[in-house]
């Protein structure tokens, strides 16, 4: 996962990747360190077009996190063109996303 500091980087992303997951953590957030490989793993294997992206809420993309209305860990997004396509907000399951992701991505990446 690529770390995101600021805005300009967490917009610039947006605009170049037709698809991006960004999973919103932190370092002192277990939950977070744990679903964070696992994504990472999974996703990148399944869907090997889609951009991940990380931001730590708790330490140098605060008020990235604060902007996104970020308030509790671990958050999921998912982007397609630019536009949030859905969220998950501390309890989810990896095959939750994953199966959010399926349609969209072969539509878009036409797989």
């Amino acid at each position: 996962m690529t770390p995101v500091v600021s805005q300009e980087q967490f917009d610039q992303a947006l605009n170049e990747h037709p698809a991006l997951l960004v999973l919103f953590g932190g370092e002192h957030c277990s939950v977070c360190q744990a679903v964070k490989p696992q994504l990472e793993k999974t996703v990148a294997e399944r869907y090997p077009k889609m951009a991940l992206f990380y931001l730590d809420c708790q330490n140098e993309a605060e008020s990235i996190c604060a902007q996104q209305r970020i308030f509790s860990l671990p958050v999921v997004q998912l982007w397609f063109h630019g536009q949030k396509f859905d969220e998950w907000v501390r309890t989810f399951s990896i095959g939750q996303v994953l199966t959010a992701i399926e349609r969209p991505y072969r539509i878009i990446f036409k797989e």
